[in-house]
Order: C-alpha cells, then sequence, then structure tokens
C-alpha cells in the first residue's frame, strides 16, 4: 500500500502487514523529516513559484469542423474573427521581449497554435513561424483538414510539433463526435496524414475519450501502435460546455477500459521493444516519481492556467488556458494594449490561479491532492457551479493514481514513461539505499 504525506506529496510503498511497524520506525521518520522541509519547499515551487513559459495562441475562431465536444462555443466557430498576420506578428514580438526577462538564458519558450482551427490562418501562423524560428519552440494542433503536403514539408522541416485528433480506429464510431459542419466524415483524411507523418518524432495523435468511443480504446492503442504513433493521449472530455456533457462517460466504467488500454501498451512494448507513450497517464506517474518533471500542468492545483501558460484569443484577449474562451468573464485583458505582467495578477487570471486544492471539498481532505489537483477549474466553475467545486472526472483521477502506484510497487513504472524522462533529475530521498549505508 502507498502510505502518503499529502502536504509534500511524499510517499512510501509498504506491505499492509508493516504498516504499523513502518510508522513506529524512528529512523525512518528522522529521514523524512530531514528532508521534509525540501519536499514542501518543491512542491511549493512547483505550484506558486513558476515563470510563465508557454503561450497558447488562437489565431482564429473559427473551425471547418463541428466537434461535439468542442469547448469553444459554436456561434464563434461558425462565424468568428481570424487574427491579422501583422497583429500576430506584432503579438509575438511582444511575447519574445517579455519572455527574455523571464526565462533562463538558453531556454525557448513554446508557442502553441491551437484552436478552433489554427490552419484557417495559415498564412499568418507560417509567417509567424518562419519570422520567429530562432526565438520560440513551436507547436500546432490541428485536425489535419488543411494540412497539405507543402504544410507538412514546412512544418516538419521547422520542427514544428504537430498535434492530430482521431477518436476510434473505426470511422463509424470516429464520426460519432469528429464531423464537418455538413455531417462529413474527416476519418480517411486522418489516416493519410497519420501515414505521412510517420517517422516523425514531433508528432502525436490526441483522442478524445466519450462514452462514445471508450469500449474501443484497446483498439485504438493497438492501431496508434501499428501507425508507429510516437506518443498519444487519452484525454478524458472536458465537461466545459452542456454538449460534452452529455456524452461523458462513468468514472468506474471509463477507468478500467483506460487501465486496460495502458495494459495493452506494456504488451505492445515488451513484445516489439517499441514503446508507445500515453502521455497523459505518464504525467500523472511523473508526478509522483519526481513532481518538477512532469511535462503537463493541468493535474496540479493550482493547474497552470494563468501562471506558467495562458491562451490568446484572435482579438488579442488574453485568457488563463484555451478552455475560458467564450467565458468573457474571464479575459483579464488584451495583449496588444495591456501590460503582459497586470494582465497575470488580474482578478480575472486570479479566479484560476488562486484555486487551490486546499479550499475544495473532498480535495482538502484527499491524500492524494497533489497528484491529482482537481481538474479542470473550467469545468467545475460551468459544470458544478464554483471554483471550489471539484471538476469532472473526480473517481477516475483517484482510480488513476492507484493504478499508477501498483506500477510502481512492481518495478514497470519506466516502461510507461518517455525515454530520459529523469534526464536533469536529482534523488534527494531514496529510504531503500540509506537502508543498505547502514
Amino acid at each position: 500500500m502507498a502510505l502518503i504525506e499529502p502536504d509534500t506529496a511524499f510517499w512510501s510503498l509498504v506491505e499492509k502487514s508493516a504498516l504499523a511497524d513502518t510508522l513506529a520506525d524512528a529512523d525512518f521518520i528522522d529521514a523524512y523529516k530531514q528532508k521534509s522541509d525540501k519536499f514542501a519547499d518543491e512542491i511549493q515551487k512547483l505550484r506558486f513559484g513558476l515563470a510563465l513559459n508557454a503561450v497558447y495562441v488562437n489565431p482564429t475562431a473559427r473551425c471547418n469542423l463541428n466537434c461535439t465536444y468542442c469547448y469553444i462555443p459554436q456561434d464563434m466557430r461558425k462565424s468568428g474573427t481570424d487574427m491579422p498576420k501583422d497583429e500576430l506578428i506584432q503579438s509575438l514580438t511582444k511575447l519574445r521581449e517579455y519572455f527574455k526577462k523571464v526565462m533562463p538564458e538558453g531556454r525557448l519558450p513554446q508557442i502553441i497554435f491551437h484552436g478552433a482551427e489554427p490552419l484557417i490562418a495559415k498564412d499568418a501562423v507560417f509567417a509567424a513561424i518562419e519570422e520567429f524560428k530562432n526565438d520560440f519552440r513551436f507547436g500546432v494542433q490541428t485536425n489535419g483538414t488543411l494540412l497539405d503536403d507543402q504544410a507538412i514539408e514546412f512544418l516538419v522541416g521547422h520542427g514544428v510539433g504537430i498535434g492530430l485528433s482521431l477518436d476510434a480506429p473505426i470511422k463509424e464510431i470516429a464520426d460519432r463526435t469528429r464531423k464537418t459542419w455538413n455531417g462529413e466524415s474527416v476519418y480517411d483524411n486522418t489516416l493519410k496524414l497519420m501515414e505521412k507523418l510517420k517517422g516523425y518524432d514531433g508528432y502525436n495523435v490526441i483522442c478524445t475519450v466519450t462514452r462514445e468511443n471508450m469500449e474501443y480504446l484497446t483498439e485504438v492503442v493497438d492501431f496508434f501502435h501499428a501507425q508507429g504513433v510516437p506518443a498519444i493521449m487519452l484525454n478524458m472530455v472536458r465537461c466545459t460546455l452542456p454538449q460534452a456533457r452529455e456524452i461523458k462517460p462513468a468514472d468506474h466504467e471509463v477507468a478500467e477500459l483506460f487501465f486496460k488500454a495502458l495494459d495493452r501498451t506494456h504488451e505492445l512494448y515488451k513484445k516489439t521493444g517499441r514503446k508507445m507513450v500515453i502521455a497523459n497517464f505518464a504525467n500523472i506517474l511523473v508526478s509522483i516519481l519526481a513532481p518538477m518533471a512532469r511535462r503537463l500542468m493541468c493535474d496540479i492545483s493550482p493547474c497552470g492556467g494563468g501562471r506558467i501558460f495562458f491562451a490568446l484569443a484572435p482579438d488579442g484577449g488574453m485568457f488563463p488556458c484555451s478552455e475560458f474562451i467564450g467565458l468573457p468573464e474571464f479575459q483579464g485583458g488584451n495583449l496588444l494594449t495591456d501590460d503582459i505582467d497586470e494582465v497575470l495578477q488580474s482578478k480575472e487570471f486570479k479566479m484560476v490561479t488562486e484555486r487551490k486544492v486546499e479550499d475544495i471539498n473532498p480535495c482538502n481532505k484527499c491524500a492524494i491532492r497533489h497528484f491529482c489537483g482537481s481538474p479542470c477549474p473550467a469545468e467545475a466553475h460551468e459544470m458544478n457551479g464554483s471554483m471550489k467545486c471539484t471538476g469532472a472526472f473526480c473517481e477516475f483521477y483517484e482510480e488513476q493514481v492507484r493504478y499508477a502506484f501498483r506500477l510502481i510497487a512492481d518495478g514497470v513504472a519506466e516502461d510507461y514513461l518517455w525515454q530520459e524522462w529523469d534526464k536533469d533529475t536529482e534523488t534527494i530521498f531514496d529510504y531503500q539505499q540509506l537502508e543498505l549505508v547502514k
């Protein structure tokens, strides 16, 4: 079983029969106490001490798909505006100068072109990538419908991360949630793109998990692995808007199917020698093993929105996260006219950046609160009515952490993680090694 000190996210795996002896082990308790301040400082820095290092740029509010679960309101996706090229260049120029002040020397901030569908504004996006290729690391999250051979050549040639989306390996299932406004499938087009991108380490595929496709998650893993996809995400559907809640899976049902999919990735790795990391789960594992090494910042409290990254709308509006675009009460300012630091300290951003598990019931009594973080604040606000409420998948996250601890106990956690995931990390406590020294 896992023995956890919630405030510092310190943990130890012990046999149930040895729990009383472990708690009475003076050497163990003293060893922990000697390091507890360091653990607390690390969690404090992770939660409140990190600087802005990324921006999700929405160069258009429009999209040529009408996905059931999209968190951007339908009217915006149908008739929203685009950011003119000169304003996009102006925005990235301002961001470049800001990041020079807050980023460590030699480390590049990240710009992710997001959506809606960012390639509707392809000319502006590509011009920005070309102009700022030495100033940022770039990524593009796209539905792929506008990603022709010339665009692929440009993005790959500039080392841009490419994210695609596919919700099932079966066309009829995938089409339940991802179609054009006219109801046409984009499944075949996505498969063609995956074939063209095979061998490019800088691409990944997101599968949004809903009630419509959860029975097929193991098949999703088989299919993506066979396609040579380097990494995937099996993201639970975001329930910010009402239509997404209609296809939300039950926590306990989806957890069982999600774990079977994870088990399958391990079977394939052992069989073929090739990993396909499920990045959102890998991040949970890393949050337990080495909290500061985590790559995604949704499963920490406060989340990364508004403090480590923010979202930029086509009109220059600044929101804590893309999930809040479409919710005007969360716009903290405008990048084209306002000071970035002042926006980061605005009351609109603080509604998100000051949301802490200590203020959320039952999270404030939960042992895994710093491995989960009670995501997502947009869901909590829109679905459950308050920032002091939990998000949509409380039980799922709890079961996910239990599963992660089982993998650690079985000694196979490394098989689920990125290569060199622990590069530049430092082990500051290993009681087994202390025991060997005695």
